[in-house]
């Protein structure tokens, strides 16, 4: 956040910046607030009519099809080229096997598949000199 802007939020912070001005220039500052207020609130308005009436057109809309007896999944599929609209869930794809075995700091044999982070045991055997092909599952 802005300075400006935490100053004009906090009612001391404000008064002591501006202490220095006189009355004039602070009506005048006073002017130019409410001018940008007046602003602000056509602009909500007008928003805020806007989205009414597309609101209003939406429920025409709905009515009109309705009484026409058509539904929107079927102007959907239409513009789909006639597929059904039907979310898909994703197969889950199947587990790729291990590609790399090591032995772990308590001495039992692990596999690691070359995905994901490297596990710990293998990055500091190879930190150490040895070659990661060394690891491959033959």
């Amino acid at each position: 956040m802005s300075d400006f802007i935490n100053i004009l939020r906090h009612e001391r912070r404000l008064k002591a910046a501006l202490k220095e001005l006189n009355l004039n220039e602070l009506e005048s500052i006073k002017e130019k607030f409410d001018s940008v207020i007046a602003q602000r609130r056509e602009e909500e308005a007008e928003k805020l009519r806007q989205h009414e009436a597309k609101q209003k057109k939406i429920e025409e809309f709905k009515s009109a099809m309705a009484d026409a007896g058509i539904e929107l999944s079927d102007i959907l599929e239409q513009e789909l080229g006639g597929e059904p609209i039907v979310k898909t869930t994703r197969k889950k794809r199947a587990p790729k096997p291990p590609k790399y075995e090591y032995t772990d700091e308590n001495g039992e044999k692990q596999t690691w598949t070359g995905q994901g982070r490297m596990p710990k045991a293998m990055k500091t055997a190879i930190d150490n000199g040895k070659p990661l092909e060394s690891f491959l599952i033959k």
